[in-house]
């Protein structure tokens, strides 16, 4: 039985796809409202395409940079050359919202005695921003980053900071996320996985499997 379960951040337990969503929505944005889809999911995939190759390279800069390269990309590809909607799509970033699931999950596993923490590839400030905004921190013990690491997931020496900031043997850890490549590498890291599978696509054909599957993060507490 895990005693400790280490979270994702984005796409995990924050929606990423709701700041070009929102945007979307106010008024004035008709350009956008036109695109937000292909604007969230190109901006998603540039940004875990260029911390990967950042990994690879060694050149590593902070995830708020490769968030911010990864929407220029994105809006470029869109033709929305806009600085101001560019900078309230970074704002709205940091104020990303949980899964609606996501606050009833985390205090029922805090009922039951079971320690839970972040490890995000998000930079510290990032990740206290959302999760000051989206009422997380209370039911967290830790909101670890890479940043000390120096390298994204899914590099072994990030998932070698659960141990050394929450005390625990790999063994007693339950790690959950909705990205597969990122469940791979904790999973041959040695964790116990849960892949958190929102768009029901296939398993990745990497390293390692996860040890569960699921649509949303609602019984996370029934394999811990």
């Amino acid at each position: 039985m895990a005693k400790v379960c280490i979270f994702d951040a984005y796409g995990t337990l924050f929606d990423v796809a709701a700041a070009a969503r929102v945007a979307a929505e106010e008024p004035g944005r008709g350009a956008l409202a036109e695109v937000w889809p292909q604007i969230a999911a190109d901006w998603r995939a540039k940004q875990l395409e260029y911390s990967w190759l950042r990994a690879i390279t060694g050149d590593y800069v902070t995830f708020w940079q490769v968030t911010q390269d990864g929407l220029d990309w994105a809006m470029a590809r869109a033709g929305l050359d806009d600085l101001e909607l560019r900078e309230r799509l970074l704002a709205l970033y940091w104020e990303l919202p949980a899964f609606k699931e996501a606050p009833f999950v985390l205090a029922r596993l805090q009922a039951a005695g079971v320690r839970s923490a972040i490890l995000s590839n998000g930079n510290k400030d990032m990740l206290e921003g959302a999760v000051d905004s989206s009422g997380l921190g209370s039911f967290l013990e830790e909101v670890i980053s890479v940043e000390s690491a120096g390298i994204f997931k899914p590099a072994r020496a990030v998932y070698d900071l659960v141990g050394a900031r929450m005390g625990c043997a790999v063994s007693d850890v339950l790690f959950v996320s909705s990205n597969g490549w990122d469940v791979a590498g904790a999973a041959a890291y040695g964790f116990e996985t849960a892949w958190v599978n929102r768009a029901g696509a296939p398993v990745d054909r990497l390293m390692a499997e996860p040890a569960h599957i699921l649509s949303d993060l609602n019984t996370i507490e029934d394999l811990v």
